[in-house]
């Protein structure tokens, strides 16, 4: 079976006409090149060089190889560049109220343009899917942040608000019953340095780091919660005579590129929450 590296080296050493520029070509020295073309001469049982003269040329057994050389090598390039692209994958994070609906639809078209790319989507708080990112784990990050975090490629006003249920209303507890993301999640911060600045006497009631399980938690009447404004519930209402509090962002971060599929998978995000959330 004849070797790739020698057949690579024998073209170079055609393509070049010279032992010293194939070596440079393939990153050998003259005297590697030189043994390796004894070893293919000896496999063959026959001179494929011609070495006399300024200019090493092919002699006839050696023209009759060259095509098939390059005919193999080129095979080789195409195989390894097909495994690359089929073992490509992007890790993408994104909040849970964007998992799904658009978001899937989204990733569907891109997957239709790219079908050798896997994707990998986990969902979670922000601020993990945020660690996540900066470790490097992630090739893209859909978060929501208070602003100035990090350098994003794009970034939409996310309004909060203050909800409670519409049939079993809480707010008037005392103390307030609070539905609340886990104390690494956003909003939940923002929910008690509200309350205390007013005064106002609170207790954790439900936690969870599910936004459907708040939800459900705020519908059923168990708290109040602080949650963008754009996911309001039937069941639910906006407490709109309590203080308003500074919109936080949605942003969209992107490691540094590594191609085309990419790029793409960024322009999808950013058209998907232009249109979700609005151009900024």
């Amino acid at each position: 079976m004849l070797d790739p590296l020698l057949l690579r080296s024998f073209v170079a050493i055609v393509d070049t006409g010279s032992f010293t520029r194939a070596g440079e070509r393939v990153h050998l020295t003259q005297s590697t090149i030189s043994q390796q073309m004894r070893r293919l001469e000896t496999q063959l049982g026959c001179t494929l060089l011609d070495r006399q003269g300024g200019r090493v040329t092919a002699t006839a057994q050696g023209e009759t190889l060259l095509d098939t050389a390059r005919r193999i090598l080129n095979l080789l390039a195409q195989a390894e560049q097909q495994v690359a692209e089929a073992s490509q994958q992007l890790c993408l994070g994104v909040p849970e109220d964007f998992a799904a609906g658009a978001m899937t639809r989204a990733l569907a078209r891109f997957a239709r343009d790219y079908p050798q790319v896997r994707l990998e989507v986990m969902s979670g708080l922000s601020h993990d899917l945020w660690q996540r990112f900066a470790a490097g784990e992630l090739d893209l990050a859909l978060v929501k942040q208070r602003r100035g975090q990090g350098q994003p490629r794009a970034v939409w006003p996310e309004p909060i608000g203050w909800v409670d249920s519409r049939d079993w209303p809480a707010a008037g507890r005392d103390p307030l019953p609070l539905v609340a993301f886990p104390s690494a999640g956003l909003y939940r911060d923002e929910m008690t340095a509200a309350l205390d600045a007013r005064g106002v006497r609170w207790r954790i009631a439900y936690v969870s780091a599910s936004l459907a399980s708040l939800q459900g938690a705020v519908s059923a009447g168990i708290g109040v919660s602080l949650l963008p404004q754009r996911l309001l519930q039937e069941g639910q209402v906006n407490l709109s005579h309590w203080p308003a509090l500074a919109p936080i962002e949605l942003a969209l971060h992107v490691s540094a590129e590594r191609g085309e599929p990419l790029a793409r998978l960024a322009e999808a995000l950013t058209m998907l929450c232009d249109e979700v959330m609005g151009s900024s």
